[in-house]
């Protein structure tokens, strides 16, 4: 497997080379800024979306909102987690090299990677974050699926990755994000529910705007409340919490 996509007039190696050599063309500051921001800054860039998109699901007016997004959220880091994980096999079968260890002339922005080439850890990570906050939220997922794409590109830029490792990372983090959702989002839903309800993490799901206009009406925003007494008081018993 090594020798994926190795030959040097494949589509892959030739488009390699037409988008690495935009670094070449550009001028040096510009290529400091590109390495900086794929090796680290959109990266950044995801987290800050990522805090944006909880503080603001936190604030809606009802708190069930809240909770199945805040759920979601939690789900973002879990899922590229995740999908770092399912590559480390991966990589390890496809044992493909770096691009500039097979071809010459290309403009290499980060030295040092000597590790494997397919799939791309940076591009798997940032999809799976941006494909779980679109399940969360959709206009903040946007955003950061914007940013994966760019994630992508950066990676083919700076001459570390074939155009086929960073789809791979795209397809990759796509895949567990998706996947594996409904059911960590049945498991994390009930437990940002319970965070609700306490009076001092609370506020990590719902704003204190949100806790006011749920006050004294549990039922209304998704979380019903605790009864005492047994089944002979509403021919059902205690509920638990709602998913």
């Amino acid at each position: 497997m090594a020798e994926l996509a190795s030959d040097g007039s494949s589509p892959d190696v030739a488009l390699l080379y037409d988008i690495n050599g935009l670094a070449k063309a550009a001028p040096p500051w510009f290529d400091r800024v590109v390495e900086f921001t794929g090796e680290y800054g959109i990266m950044l860039a995801m987290v800050l979306v990522t805090l944006w998109c909880w503080w603001s699901v936190r604030r809606r007016g009802t708190l069930a909102d809240s909770v199945s997004a805040v759920a979601g959220i939690v789900w973002a880091p879990l899922a590229a987690g995740i999908a770092l994980l399912v590559n480390i096999p991966i990589r390890g079968f496809v044992e493909r090299p770096r691009p500039f260890e097979d071809h010459d002339g290309l403009e290499v922005l980060v030295e040092g990677k000597t590790d494997y080439s397919f799939v791309s850890d940076h591009a798997t990570m940032a999809m799976a974050i941006a494909v779980a906050l679109f399940v969360a939220h959709r206009r903040f997922g946007l955003a950061a699926i914007g940013l994966a794409l760019a994630e992508a590109f950066a990676r083919v830029y700076m001459g570390v990755h074939y155009p086929t490792d960073v789809l791979g990372g795209l397809a990759l983090g796509t895949a567990v994000a998706l996947l594996l959702a409904p059911l960590t989002l049945a498991l994390l839903t009930p437990l940002m529910s319970a965070v609700a309800r306490s009076r001092r993490a609370g506020r990590l799901v719902r704003s204190r705007r949100a806790g006011t206009a749920a006050a004294g009406r549990p039922e209304a925003v998704g979380i019903p409340e605790r009864r005492v007494g047994g089944p002979a008081e509403d021919g059902r018993g205690e509920r638990g919490l709602a998913a």
